[in-house]
């Protein structure tokens, strides 16, 4: 009859507001807006169909039924079937219902992520240098 007690209270985030920069929810989150930046959260977040996450995510549970975008370390992945998931991902439970859309990269284990961007990607595979050789004949 009861659900279980949630702690806490509900952080959210209304359709038409944009969030930039660093946040920590404690408690679980409900994101029809926009949040842009780096997001820490010891608890779930939602974001709902019109809602966008465009960053680095860590949280315990993410149900997408709207945009994700980025990085995202959680323990469980729901992408409902609006949803868009486009990054990489470190999860140990995934499901995606029918609709439901994933580009990118998953991993089971915790492990470094490819570089962000373009310029650290070049840096993080930068081509050995090859030096000008003069060709003599004797």
């Amino acid at each position: 009859m009861f659900n279980r007690k949630r702690s806490g209270g509900l952080t959210y985030i209304a359709q038409g507001t944009k969030l930039t920069g660093e946040s920590e929810f404690s408690a679980e989150a409900l994101v029809s807006g926009e949040v842009y930046g780096d997001i820490q959260s010891t608890s779930n977040i939602t974001i709902e169909q019109d809602g966008l996450i465009d960053g680095v995510l860590n949280c315990q549970e993410l149900r997408v039924s709207g945009t994700f975008r980025g990085k995202l370390n959680c323990n469980k992945l729901n992408i409902t079937s609006t949803g868009v998931v486009d990054g990489e991902v470190a999860c140990q439970s995934m499901e995606i219902f029918e609709g439901g859309q994933f580009i990118g990269m998953r991993v089971r284990d915790e492990i470094a992520f490819l570089p962000a961007s373009s310029v650290d990607k070049q840096e993080a595979v930068k081509p050995a240098q090859i030096e000008d050789a003069q060709l003599s004949t004797s």
